[in-house]
């Protein structure tokens, strides 16, 4: 297809954006290609409006060397779709143990490091990592979580946990983590980035940590902006809806295993703080933290359920409904999804950019979905907004048939 001129987009109506950068999504290769491979999460990425997506190390063998990176890496290239980075483990095997080596990690093309799901309980262990990490030039991205204290939780502890009689994770286990994490970061004066925050106490952890000069950033999901734990309960009205917008969507059956996420769907006071932070730049990017998994894990008793929503398409919907809703404005949810992520990783800026539909309305369609993962509790919901156009590095690299509409 030939480029076409994004002014002559914009006159169409067409809103005409740079590429959004995801720091934060599983591509599951190596070793879980049913869940997804790098090929279709990096296609998926596209009808998101991603055009650069780093790949988190969770995966079998964990992407814990450079012949790995390396690996990755071409396998993105050969998708010709979005841009695929590496993000290298921080510890061997992701067991938290010992020390990848970063440095090499780094040379070998990763961005950032991260454990991800398996945080690094170790602290002399994780204060290494920040030394070594800021001597390779990259941030650690860390999953804030105490695990001793979340334990065997399924979603956030509190009213709606008790009324399900479900294990809940209390939100200390995100908090205790984040104050330990800021204070090896105050201790080495290393560059930290905290992962899909959730908690109103964790964000103003981070708020304070900034105002006293820490070199910490940090981003929030799509989800946790959106929904809360009454999702689990059946509710399927968003945070910013009130009880006419619910009775209109309809209530779902309980124990939705596609609402088990990790961390988990938190309270409305919660999200208001997500939104806060968002506004303020305490919070810095979104990001999708997609997760998609083959439907033998999900189609299973809540509590043995994988946790995990696939996001990469439906993230930037949810953000225009927040939008509409007054939780902030465009060009903070914007620069959330683009210039920050790309700051944070010290990405150069690629002149990718995409092309989006605000007043499309389309159906969350299993069938429809381009990522292999269709765990999300948002089938059947109708959204409005969605990209038509997607380049990187020049090429058109998704058009979603509206190019007649340009002739």
């Amino acid at each position: 297809m030939v480029l076409p001129a994004r002014a002559d987009l914009e006159r169409r109506g067409l809103l005409v954006v740079p590429g959004f950068v995801d720091l934060h999504a599983h591509l599951r290769e190596p070793g879980f290609e049913d869940s997804e491979t790098i090929a279709t999460g990096a296609r998926a990425a596209l009808r998101g409006g991603f055009t650069t997506v780093c790949a988190m190390p969770n995966t079998e063998p964990p992407i814990d060397s450079a012949g790995l990176v390396a690996e990755l890496m071409a396998k993105g290239a050969a998708a010709d779709a979005a841009r695929v980075l590496p993000i290298a483990c921080i510890t061997r095997g992701r067991r938290g143990a010992d020390l990848a080596d970063l440095v090499e990690l780094a040379r070998a093309g990763a961005v950032a490091f991260s454990d991800d799901g398996s945080p690094v309980s170790d602290s002399r262990l994780f204060r290494s990592a920040l030394e070594y990490a800021q001597v390779a030039g990259r941030v650690v991205i860390e999953h804030p979580q105490d695990v001793s204290l979340s334990g065997n939780g399924v979603m956030h502890e509190g009213a709606a946990s008790a009324g399900l009689g479900l294990p809940g994770m209390p939100a200390a286990a995100e908090e205790t983590a984040v104050a330990r994490d800021l204070a090896l970061a105050r201790l080495t004066g290393a560059r930290l980035h905290l992962t899909h925050l959730s908690t109103r106490t964790a964000i103003e952890l981070v708020r304070q940590a900034k105002a006293d000069g820490l070199a910490v950033t940090a981003d929030v999901t799509p989800h946790h902006l959106a929904l809360t734990d009454e999702w689990v309960s059946g509710s399927r009205r968003f945070a910013w809806e009130g009880s006419e917008e619910d009775a209109r969507q309809g209530a779902a059956i309980p124990y939705d295993p596609n609402t088990k996420v990790n961390p988990p769907l938190r309270t409305r006071a919660d999200v208001e703080a997500c939104w806060a932070g968002l506004r303020d730049g305490t919070i810095d990017a979104i990001a999708t933290d997609h997760a998609p998994h083959a439907s033998i894990r999900k189609e299973v008793e809540y509590q043995d359920a994988a946790f995990g929503i696939s996001g990469l398409e439906t993230a930037l919907p949810l953000m225009l409904a927040g939008v509409s809703a007054g939780r902030a404005p465009l060009e903070t949810v914007l620069r959330a999804l683009s210039e920050a992520p790309r700051r944070i990783l010290g990405l150069a800026d690629t002149g990718d950019w995409i092309a989006i539909d605000r007043d499309a309305e389309w159906t969350v369609d299993a069938l429809e979905l381009g990522s292999k993962g269709k765990n999300t509790p948002l089938l059947g919901r109708r959204l409005t907004g969605r990209v038509v156009i997607a380049v990187v590095n020049g090429k058109v690299r998704y058009d979603a048939g509206a190019s007649a509409a340009f002739a």
